[in-house]
Protein backbone atom coordinates (compact mmCIF):
# COMPACT_ATOMS: atom_id res chain seq x y z
CA UNK A 1 0.00 0.00 0.00
CA UNK A 2 1.38 3.33 -0.77
CA UNK A 3 0.71 6.88 -0.13
CA UNK A 4 -2.23 6.93 -2.40
CA UNK A 5 -4.17 4.20 -1.68
CA UNK A 6 -3.92 5.31 1.84
CA UNK A 7 -4.97 8.92 1.00
CA UNK A 8 -7.85 7.06 -1.00
CA UNK A 9 -8.68 4.52 2.24
CA UNK A 10 -9.40 7.77 4.30
CA UNK A 11 -10.82 9.81 2.42
CA UNK A 12 -12.87 6.75 1.90
CA UNK A 13 -14.60 7.16 5.43
CA UNK A 14 -17.70 9.02 5.89
CA UNK A 15 -17.15 12.69 7.35
CA UNK A 16 -13.61 12.58 6.47
CA UNK A 17 -11.84 15.93 5.44
CA UNK A 18 -8.35 16.57 4.33
CA UNK A 19 -6.16 19.27 4.80
CA UNK A 20 -2.31 20.34 5.03
CA UNK A 21 -1.55 22.45 8.29
CA UNK A 22 1.96 21.99 8.77
CA UNK A 23 2.79 22.88 5.23
CA UNK A 24 2.93 21.45 2.14
CA UNK A 25 4.69 18.21 3.12
CA UNK A 26 2.06 16.97 5.44
CA UNK A 27 -1.54 15.85 4.80
CA UNK A 28 -3.67 15.26 7.80
CA UNK A 29 -7.14 13.46 8.04
CA UNK A 30 -9.96 14.42 10.33
CA UNK A 31 -13.23 13.09 11.51
CA UNK A 32 -15.69 16.33 13.00
CA UNK A 33 -12.12 18.56 13.02
CA UNK A 34 -10.06 16.33 14.44
CA UNK A 35 -6.77 14.39 13.44
CA UNK A 36 -6.99 10.81 13.32
CA UNK A 37 -4.02 10.24 10.69
CA UNK A 38 -1.30 12.12 8.91
CA UNK A 39 0.89 11.38 5.94
CA UNK A 40 3.88 13.25 5.73
CA UNK A 41 4.81 13.49 1.49
CA UNK A 42 8.05 14.24 1.95
CA UNK A 43 9.82 11.24 4.45
CA UNK A 44 11.57 8.21 3.67
CA UNK A 45 9.69 5.42 3.72
CA UNK A 46 6.84 6.59 3.59
CA UNK A 47 4.82 6.74 6.85
CA UNK A 48 1.54 7.14 8.37
CA UNK A 49 1.35 8.59 11.40
CA UNK A 50 -1.99 7.16 13.69
CA UNK A 51 -3.65 8.47 16.71
CA UNK A 52 -3.96 4.49 19.13
CA UNK A 53 -4.48 4.36 22.82
CA UNK A 54 -1.26 4.19 24.20
CA UNK A 55 -1.78 0.34 25.26
CA UNK A 56 -2.54 -0.33 21.39
CA UNK A 57 0.88 1.95 20.15
CA UNK A 58 2.90 0.38 22.87
CA UNK A 59 1.73 -3.35 21.76
CA UNK A 60 2.04 -2.41 18.01
CA UNK A 61 5.87 -0.98 18.82
CA UNK A 62 6.57 -4.24 20.49
CA UNK A 63 5.42 -6.44 17.72
CA UNK A 64 6.73 -4.14 15.11
CA UNK A 65 10.48 -2.34 14.30
CA UNK A 66 8.38 -0.58 11.51
CA UNK A 67 6.15 1.07 13.94
CA UNK A 68 7.85 4.23 16.04
CA UNK A 69 6.73 7.03 18.04
CA UNK A 70 4.95 9.74 16.06
CA UNK A 71 7.90 12.69 15.06
CA UNK A 72 6.47 16.04 16.42
CA UNK A 73 3.40 14.04 18.13
CA UNK A 74 2.93 12.96 21.75
CA UNK A 75 4.16 9.57 21.74
CA UNK A 76 2.14 8.11 23.66
CA UNK A 77 -1.15 8.82 21.65
CA UNK A 78 1.05 8.62 18.00
CA UNK A 79 2.82 6.08 16.11
CA UNK A 80 4.27 6.90 13.06
CA UNK A 81 4.00 3.22 10.62
CA UNK A 82 6.45 2.49 7.51
CA UNK A 83 3.10 1.54 5.01
CA UNK A 84 4.91 -0.35 2.81
CA UNK A 85 6.19 -2.79 5.76
CA UNK A 86 2.89 -3.72 6.45
CA UNK A 87 -0.04 -5.99 4.17
CA UNK A 88 -2.96 -3.01 3.48
CA UNK A 89 -5.18 -5.08 5.38
CA UNK A 90 -3.21 -4.27 8.47
CA UNK A 91 -2.31 -0.55 7.58
CA UNK A 92 -6.27 -0.25 6.86
CA UNK A 93 -7.20 -1.67 10.07
CA UNK A 94 -4.93 0.56 12.27
CA UNK A 95 -6.23 3.85 10.44
CA UNK A 96 -10.27 2.03 11.28
CA UNK A 97 -9.05 1.69 14.75
CA UNK A 98 -7.56 5.52 14.84
CA UNK A 99 -11.06 6.93 13.15
CA UNK A 100 -12.43 4.82 15.74
CA UNK A 101 -10.83 6.12 18.54
CA UNK A 102 -11.31 9.79 17.58
CA UNK A 103 -15.18 8.97 17.14
CA UNK A 104 -15.15 7.48 20.29
CA UNK A 105 -14.48 10.54 21.67
CA UNK A 106 -16.51 13.14 20.21
CA UNK A 107 -19.51 14.34 21.88
CA UNK A 108 -22.78 12.13 21.87
CA UNK A 109 -24.52 14.25 19.59
CA UNK A 110 -21.67 13.80 16.54
CA UNK A 111 -21.21 10.15 17.49
CA UNK A 112 -24.61 9.15 16.42
CA UNK A 113 -23.66 10.23 13.04
CA UNK A 114 -21.13 7.97 12.77
CA UNK A 115 -22.72 5.11 14.54
CA UNK A 116 -22.51 1.38 12.37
Amino acid sequence: MGIDEVRDLCMGMTGVTEDMPYGPDVVTFRIEGKIFAMIGLERLPATIAVKLTPERNDELREQYDTVKPAYHCNKRHWSDIEIESHSGKDVAKWIREAYDLVISGLPKSLRMKYER
